[in-house]
């Protein structure tokens, strides 16, 4: 029965032909489960997963296995980025079961929805020590039919791990935790290839974040040289597109030479607002450039019809990873002849062995070329050539956290390189959010061709969205950034607190699963506790409102243990701290002078809120703030004790 079929998600609609009788996750699958007495097999990915692609066409689309599965399982197939809630619970308990985790998760449970056997990828023949997914499904129907008592009792163990989440709010982040975890990320930085641990790796924005923030307080040098280091070397390597812009999801060496080719949109808006920060931190034209890059990525490739931006861009094309990026010397020679073909070569790190698989080299930019004039004619060239090949495929569904992201980088790129039409794509895609996503104060998580799903957001997409229409508020003056922001914050106090301290990732009226999720940690996205921390650092910066300030306090202090123990997996809350010790300055442009309006977002003053507007603005931090002889003037407060304004780039 084709299910999927008007699933909002393209990786529910790439398996909606499958033999497999799948159901959407949802209370009616898992009461059907309960009717039949059958166990519930949960497949968890997402449209852009190169081994759930594999998993589906060895498994999936095997009418034998299909058989086996609808007649003995109840079958639900998942998309992780519609479903966080979900996808946490059961991965939690997975890597619990395995000691590992990953894409396309496997669980298999109670009509309860209680865990009893879990695995990633399953091979269709036995490999390398794993059983085939075949052996596995008769084992698990034996088990089911002949040891129920054992799997029951096995459940409630893992439901009463899941119950438990270890976690205790720990006091707040003094300036000595904060150089403490700097000092800890110094001891785990790769001296020689730059970023953090062994492959792969990922790229750390928000670690280097913090590292930009805890250096401008502090002056401390060998923070700032953590960001430049790993800045240089992710802008340099295979992971950077050096063709079309944009950065791949990882690497998967430590040298940053070749990555796992999918691109994903939240990686390019940390990324995009990371290296915006390096340039205005430190001036580096180097990250100008990316930034500027990486901008006119989104806008190119990933802007939706409806204004909004997509999920991802596929590894795969033409059956095989990466063939759209990769190349080797005879394919540069073709294109540009000899002598252009063997200088590329040079520059880009194109050798006859290869850097990747069958003798293809992913494009790396070591140094700036000697002759940017014929880099360009390169370059225009291989792009033109590229632009014939089989396109990866686009994941086009819209995630609010995710566009959220990119609403606030573009905002900031947008004013400080002087480009309207980051700025113009910021407020559109905010006004798709607002329009398609949010209905009496509620946050759908995810549309497609500006239809919403039924996936009700939570904390991350409440929090991050939030932190967006403040940005918005920021340089459009307008005052409904402010009103809808507001409605978001104040649903988080109201529906999301633990009442022990911290922030579900669920609200209270949604949907009650197997049980409540709440993660502190941050791992390629900001977790739900760290965005209300920057969401409500950006309310109370505009309202003056105490509310706000003690939330961002009691976010940061919910993450503190983590902060402290493991600063590689906190930070954006690091980050937040950095700005509560800040302040963070308030600052309010006050009239319509372009330049000061960029030389007031131009301060690295961590977490700095900027508004532009005219007097009269109907925004708490522009109450009693004036022109200065009709001049523009920018004020810079610090909980709303302003200074003196000013009303020249210099004076600021």
């Amino acid at each position: 029965m084709n299910r999927l079929a008007a699933a909002t998600s393209p990786y529910l609609q790439q398996h909606a032909d499958n033999p497999v009788d799948w159901w959407e996750w949802g209370p009616e699958a898992l009461e059907v489960a309960r009717t039949l007495d059958r166990p519930i097999l949960l497949s968890v990915g997402y449209a852009a997963c190169h081994w759930c692609h594999v998993m589906a066409h060895e498994s999936f689309e095997d009418p034998a296995t299909a058989a086996f599965m609808n007649e003995h399982f109840v079958n639900i197939k998942v998309d992780r980025e519609e479903r966080p809630d979900v996808d946490a619970i059961y991965m939690r308990a997975t890597q619990a079961m395995t000691g590992q985790g990953g894409w396309p998760m496997t669980c298999v449970m109670t009509p309860d929805g209680v865990p009893f056997f879990a695995g990633t990828y399953f091979p269709p023949e036995p490999r390398g020590g794993h059983p085939a997914f075949t052996q596995v499904l008769q084992a698990l129907t034996d088990a089911w039919r002949e040891r129920r008592d054992e799997i029951e009792q096995a459940g409630e163990q893992v439901r009463e791990y899941l119950a438990d989440t270890g976690i205790a709010p720990g006091g707040s982040l003094t300036p000595d935790h904060l150089s403490a975890a700097a000092t800890t990320l110094g001891k785990d930085f790769d001296e020689e290839a730059a970023g953090f641990g062994a492959a792969p790796k990922f790229p750390p924005s928000m670690v280097l974040e913090f590292l930009l923030r805890h250096a401008e307080r502090t002056g401390d040098d060998t923070a700032l040289t953590m960001v430049d280091r790993t800045c240089e070397a992710m802008a340099r390597g295979g992971m950077y597109d050096q063709l079309g812009g944009g950065f791949a999801r990882y690497s998967v060496d430590r040298y940053w030479r070749v990555p796992h080719f999918e691109k994903m949109l939240y990686d390019n808006a940390l990324l995009l607002r990371l290296y915006t920060h390096w340039w205005r931190q430190t001036g580096s034209e180097l990250g100008e450039r990316i930034a500027r890059e990486t901008a006119r990525f989104l806008l190119d490739e990933l802007q939706t019809a409806e204004g909004g931006f997509a999920s991802a861009l596929d590894a795969d094309s033409d059956g095989h990873e990466g063939t759209y990026y990769v190349w080797n010397p005879n394919q540069l020679m073709r294109t540009l002849g000899a002598a252009d073909g063997a200088w590329a070569s040079g520059l880009l790190g194109v050798t006859a062995a290869g850097t990747f698989e069958r003798g293809f080299s992913t494009l790396q930019l070591p140094a700036d070329p000697d002759d940017p004039e014929r880099w360009g004619r390169v370059r225009r060239a291989l792009l033109d050539v590229r632009s014939e090949r089989t396109r990866p495929a686009r994941d086009d569904k819209i995630v609010a956290s995710w566009n959220a992201l990119t609403i606030t980088a573009l905002a900031e790129a947008g004013v400080l390189f002087e480009e309207p039409d980051l700025t113009d794509a910021a407020v559109r895609a905010a006004t798709l959010l607002w329009d398609v996503h949010i209905a009496d104060g509620r946050l759908v998580r995810t549309s497609r061709d500006g239809v919403a799903s039924r996936n009700a957001g939570v904390l991350d997409d409440y929090a991050l969205v939030a932190e967006a229409f403040v940005s918005v508020l920021g340089f459009t003056g307008d005052a409904v950034w402010l009103e809808r922001a507001v409605v978001l914050g104040d649903r988080i106090l109201e529906h999301f607190a633990d009442p022990e301290g911290g922030w579900f990732d669920t609200a209270d009226d949604a949907e009650q699963l197997l049980v409540r999720p709440k993660d502190i940690s941050d791992n390629v996205t900001p977790s739900g506790t760290s965005a209300v921390a920057h969401a409500m650092l950006a309310l109370a910066a505009v309202t003056g409102e105490d509310r706000y300030r003690d939330a961002a306090e009691l976010s940061v202090d919910a993450a503190g243990p983590l902060a402290r123990q493991v600063p590689r997996y906190a930070g954006w809350t690091l980050a937040a701290a950095e700005a509560l010790l800040a302040g963070p300055a308030e600052i309010a442009v006050v009239g319509d002078d372009d330049a000061l309006h960029r030389a007031a977002l131009g301060l690295p003053s961590p977490g700095a809120v900027v508004v532009r507007g005219e007097e009269g603005l109907r925004v708490p931090l522009f109450e009693d703030k004036t022109r200065l002889d009709g001049a523009t003037a920018v004020y810079i407060c610090r909980d709303h004790v302003c200074q003196r304004p000013v009303a020249s780039p210099e004076d600021l």
